[in-house]
């Protein structure tokens, strides 16, 4: 049964700094909760921090299983609007999925900055190939979890994936590779070499292929996916905040 009931933890957040906003953008079956600590330690260093909940995320699988990437999308852009009414500039962070919604608001909009972590191109899924198949005969796949050394109302998602929506990430993958010609803002992107859901290759195909010139690419040794609760994420939180801190150039 579908239920308009949030998860506890799962809901948005709105943190109110100073002129300079950023968009939080969640991962593929997570929620805000995963870049809740993210937007504090930003909001400390005195930026707004909206941080949106994805159509579908946050309530029950079966919510999600009738959305795409357009709708994720769609309220990625409304995100942006909303903060662009609230700060002079907006800059987007968005983790994994998040991570492609965002390198497609600085394609279509005037993103000031963006970061993108753990973002796929590559996927570490063997089986993917065999998606169309496995959709004939399932509709949902378990997760595989991981424990990590934070609160759990910092890991809120689902258990599961809905198949149809996992098709729809591979759209918006392709979608995206076409677009990082069109990415022209400074760009930080964030990867872990040891983790098992994206290729590390992912992160160096997006930076050779951006249309920034201002691009750096940081790589991190110990954690797995979801970098912004894993053990290295102060690290995480520095970088971003270092990247967010600069000023934009004037064209």
């Amino acid at each position: 049964m579908r239920s308009l009931s949030i998860m506890p933890g799962a809901e948005p957040f709105l943190l109110k700094g100073g002129s300079n906003g950023v968009l939080l953008i969640h991962g593929f079956t997570g929620t805000p909760a995963e870049m809740r600590l993210l937007g504090e330690a930003l909001h400390r260093r005195g930026l707004t921090v909206l941080a949106i909940r994805l159509p579908g995320h946050g309530t029950c699988v079966e919510d999600m299983e009738p959305t795409n990437w357009r709708h994720w999308y769609g309220a990625a852009v409304d995100g942006f609007t909303l903060l662009s009414g609230l700060c002079t500039q907006v800059s987007v962070v968005g983790l994994s999925m998040g991570g492609l919604l965002s390198l497609k608001l600085a394609a279509e909009t005037p993103v000031a900055r963006v970061a993108a972590l753990s973002t796929p191109i590559f996927l570490t899924a063997k089986r993917l190939p065999l998606l169309p198949i496995y959709r004939k005969f399932r509709r949902y796949i378990r997760k595989k979890r991981r424990d990590y050394d934070v609160d759990p109302q910092y890991y809120v998602g689902y258990a599961s994936t809905p198949l149809s929506c996992l098709s729809s990430l591979l759209d918006l993958i392709r979608s995206v590779q076409a677009d990082l010609p069109l990415v022209r803002c400074p760009t930080l992107l964030i990867q872990s070499r040891h983790e098992h859901t994206v290729k590390p290759e992912s992160a160096t195909f997006i930076l050779d292929h951006l249309g920034a010139s201002d691009k750096q690419l940081v790589w991190l040794k110990k954690s797995g996916h979801v970098i912004t609760i894993d053990n290295e994420r102060q690290i995480v939180f520095d970088k971003v905040a270092e990247f967010l801190d600069q000023p934009v150039a004037k064209e």
